[in-house]
């Protein structure tokens, strides 16, 4: 997976995904594209996603290093300070040490209240998946010491019996797992937000950010 901060370098210039770029039309389509959007809009792939006209031109630059400013580009700097990176990634080791506790304020109930959200969701998976796991392990067991007696001319004789061991469990298994998805996903969505927002709240702000990045 790509780092943030990432770019397209192309010559002199870097191209990037600012708050911006999440008003657009073209994300609305982004999501729709990628189910994992969250975990992928900081990257190269959604840059040209974003920017079909850079495929195939200039090369993949990133960097995670957040201890100078001199390991970014000036115009990448800029808008970190500027907050511009909103929605994009995230940089704590910009801030100093009161600039994490005022984000730490801020997040830590929208945290709370996704945790508490996600393990419904994940008991309920469980619940569903536990026993379905259990029939099919204990089919797969009695196939494989079946197998293990004979070896190589059992093989076939051993699939026949866990395939469809297999595909029955996968037939309860992925219904839960996307109920599971369906719950979790917002929540997940609506705590990244908050997170988002809480830290460039603070990042804009130069007396939150460490001596390097005033």
């Amino acid at each position: 997976m790509c780092q943030f901060v990432s770019t397209k370098k192309v010559g002199d210039q870097h191209f990037y995904l600012t708050k911006a770029d999440l008003k657009k039309k073209r994300f609305a389509e982004f999501k729709k594209y990628n189910l994992r959007w969250s975990d992928d809009i900081m990257g190269h792939g959604a840059i040209e996603f974003f920017y079909p006209e850079l495929k195939g031109k200039g090369v993949h630059w990133e960097c995670d290093d957040f201890s100078s400013p001199r390991n970014f580009p000036d115009c990448v700097v800029e808008d970190i300070k500027k907050g511009k990176f909103e929605g994009i990634g995230i940089c704590l080791d910009i801030l100093n040490e009161k600039g994490k506790e005022e984000c730490e304020k801020i997040q830590q109930p929208a945290r709370k209240e996704y945790e508490k959200i996600q393990q419904s969701a994940w008991e309920k998976y469980e619940k569903i998946q536990q026993p379905a796991r259990k029939e099919y392990e204990k089919i797969q067991q009695y196939a494989w010491e079946k197998y293990k007696k004979i070896q190589q001319s059992a093989w076939k004789e051993y699939e026949k019996i866990e395939q469809p061991a297999r595909k029955e469990y996968e037939k309860i298994e992925q219904p839960a797992w996307e109920k599971y998805e369906k719950i979790q996903q917002p929540a997940w969505e609506k705590y990244e937000k908050i997170q988002q927002s809480a830290f460039w709240k603070i990042a804009k702000q130069a007396k939150y950010r460490k001596k390097e990045w005033k």
